[in-house]
């Protein structure tokens, strides 16, 4: 063979054994090395147009709703403890007027129970000058009636003692005088 024939062959030797890379598995060529990085690149920039943006869409509108939803859940619980906050003034405000209406019952019975004593206390007091002023009444009418039969006694009396007749005048006059002293008397 010739030199430059087995210089050649040596070459492609030697630059096929620079483009192999032994390794433990076997060998790796860099042409293929070099197909496989230029498909991975193309495969990114198909994947990175493609895939890449819908997914980061689709996670960006999954961190919206997210965050929404921590918002919303915020909002609730903000809203929760307003209404909380609000029923439990009301239900103070509500306590104190129930308070409020027990404390005027109680005045109100109270004093309804003093005005009802005092209208007793006056009833009994008009009852009583009532009955007084009847027997008042009763005591003169019984005076009254005594008098007018002491009166008759007296005439039958003195007409016995006297057994004269008397005239009508004197004889009044006499009952009169007689009726003075029997109400002195009493």
């Amino acid at each position: 063979m010739s030199p430059w024939k087995e210089k050649g062959v040596n070459t492609v030797h030697t630059f096929a054994n620079t483009l192999t890379i032994n390794a433990v598995l076997g060998g790796l060529h860099l042409g293929d090395m070099l197909v496989q990085l230029f498909f991975f690149l193309v495969l990114l920039l198909l994947v990175r147009k493609f895939a890449w943006g819908p997914v980061m869409n689709m996670m960006k509108q999954r961190e919206d709703y997210v965050a929404g939803e921590i918002e919303s859940a915020e909002k609730s619980r903000a809203e929760a403890e307003q209404a909380s906050k609000e029923a439990q003034e009301r239900l103070n405000q509500t306590k104190q007027e129930a308070q409020q209406i027990v404390e005027d019952a109680k005045n109100a019975g109270t004093r309804q129970e003093r005005e009802i004593i005092e209208s007793a206390r006056k009833e009994a007091a008009r009852i009583k000058e009532a009955a007084q002023a009847d027997i008042q009444n009763e005591r003169e009418k019984a005076l009254q009636a005594l008098q007018d039969k002491m009166a008759t006694l007296s005439v039958l009396i003195a007409s016995r003692v006297i057994e004269k007749e008397i005239s009508a005048q004197d004889q009044e006059k006499l009952i009169n005088d007689y009726i003075k002293e029997v109400g002195e008397e009493l």
